[in-house]
């Protein structure tokens, strides 16, 4: 069976890491990176800058969810937070 993570070698600040996530956050890293007309190694520079601290596959995932988060928010013409909170209230 194929693991649903995928690891990609990719430079980051001129140095050779390995990256492992779901393919699902490779797409949505190539996505957002095409929207701001960066390389993915350019994007993940900019997310291992800014980490306050745990590892760099786990940054890229709160960043990722983040992003689409936001931008959902902002489709529907609410806030990240307002609608982080509905998504995460229980059903009734």
């Amino acid at each position: 069976m194929k693991s649903p993570v995928v690891k990609r070698s990719i430079v980051v600040a001129g140095h050779k890491t390995s990256v492992s996530l779901e393919e699902a956050f490779w797409n949505g890293m190539k996505e957002i990176s095409g929207e701001r007309n960066m390389t993915l190694s350019e994007l993940v520079g900019e997310i291992d800058g800014k980490r306050q601290q745990g590892n760099l596959s786990s940054a890229i995932r709160l960043f990722v969810l983040d992003h689409f988060k936001s931008r959902a928010a902002a489709a529907s013409g609410g806030d990240a937070k307002s609608h982080a909170a509905v998504l995460a209230s229980p059903s009734t």
